[in-house]
């Protein structure tokens, strides 16, 4: 009999540091107010830099610029009977100013600017134990070009 294939979750997050500190976002969660960095889900159809650019602009308002990938991590979370496993692409870059008007995506409180110390200080608070990871990996220096993706848009066909 035929098994379901396993199917993990593809996520993106944005590390964005300006003048020593790194953007976050509050949002309702689960487990209660947590922080984590701009990130989401790969939507259908989506490249990962088309998605990570989706995702910072919907929970900040601002259009961010990916600039290099940081890495690529797994990560399980287990919650009562539910039990996911994450692929979480990281990216660095550049965010502008928010644009006036436009409204934080649902269960997105505030975004905030925070130095290292208060980051690492706050990990009961932290959406995941991946926020601090990437952030360390992107204050250590690791940068990998984003050409070590390759998207292809053609759509594989078969009859």
């Amino acid at each position: 009999m035929p098994t379901e294939r396993f199917r993990p979750s593809v996520t993106v997050a944005a590390i964005v540091e300006r003048d020593g500190r790194y953007l976050l976002v509050e949002e309702h969660t689960p487990e209660g107010l947590r922080l984590n960095n701009p990130a989401g889900h790969l939507d259908p159809g989506e490249s990962l830099l088309q998605a990570v650019v989706r995702e910072v602009l919907e929970e900040t308002a601002c259009r961010f610029t990916p600039e290099a990938l940081v890495g690529v991590y797994q990560a399980r979370l287990q919650r009562g009977a539910e039990d996911i496993s994450y692929l979480r692409f990281a990216f660095c870059g550049t965010v502008g100013e928010p644009q006036p008007g436009r409204a934080l995506d649902d269960g997105i409180v505030r975004t905030l600017w925070l130095s290292p110390a208060d980051i690492e200080v706050s990990v009961a608070r932290h959406r995941s134990p991946l926020l601090w990871r990437c952030i360390a990996d992107h204050r250590a220096g690791r940068r990998h070009p984003l050409d070590l993706l390759a998207a292809d848009d053609s759509v594989f066909r078969v009859a």
